[in-house]
């Protein structure tokens, strides 16, 4: 075997082996560069959920910010409208007058069932209706009652007496308060009920 035969042999083993290590260091990039891109993904992939849960989450959030204050928004109206609801009873009560005589009456003979019938009595009305509560007091059954002025109210009277310690407000305002709390739930059902099926 020649010199140059071997010197053939050795570079053509060496051209193998640089072929071979090539191949296995392209392999071996090819597998480091596929193992990051997967890794790579997996990032963006996990970012995109965080992404997608934070948006989420802020969008719930929002939402039921919006539907809390629409909530509140919804029943500050109902406040109005029960309000303007009362405000107009008070002020047909203020200006009623059809019955007003016997409603007077009926309140301050219910009142004066509190009071023993020797008990000094001042009763207290609506300045409007000071001359209508001295002519009830002129009947018999008033002995020792005195119009005492002025109360601030719709109609009715406030009765009292020192000697008994006794104090009756039987006011329109007082009556409209206790009906008004003992039917505000009907009241507010069937407003908004109705309301409810105007709307749809």
């Amino acid at each position: 075997m020649s010199l140059d035969t071997v010197v053939k042999d050795i570079r053509e083993e060496a051209r193998a082996r640089a072929d071979d290590i090539r191949d296995e260091a392209e392999e071996e990039a090819q597998s480091i560069i596929a193992e990051a891109e997967s890794e790579a993904e997996e990032i963006v992939e996990q970012r995109e959920r965080e992404v997608e849960r934070t948006i989420e989450q802020e969008r719930e959030q929002r939402l039921s910010s919006a539907k809390l204050e629409a909530k509140q928004e919804r029943l500050e109206a109902r406040r109005n409208i029960l309000e303007s609801v009362r405000g107009s009873i008070e002020s047909e009560l203020a200006a009623l007058e059809a019955n007003r005589e016997e409603l007077t009456r009926k309140l301050l003979a219910d009142a004066a069932e509190e009071f023993d019938s020797d008990a000094a009595v001042d009763v207290y009305g609506r300045a409007d209706d000071a001359e209508l509560i001295e002519s009830i007091l002129e009947d018999e059954a008033y002995d020792g009652f005195t119009d005492a002025g002025e109360y601030d109210c719709l109609g009715g009277v406030v009765v009292e007496s020192d000697s008994s310690r006794v104090r009756v407000n039987n006011t329109f305002d007082s009556v409209f308060e206790d009906v008004w709390d003992d039917n505000l739930r009907e009241v507010s059902e069937r407003l908004f009920e109705a309301k409810n099926e105007h709307d749809g």
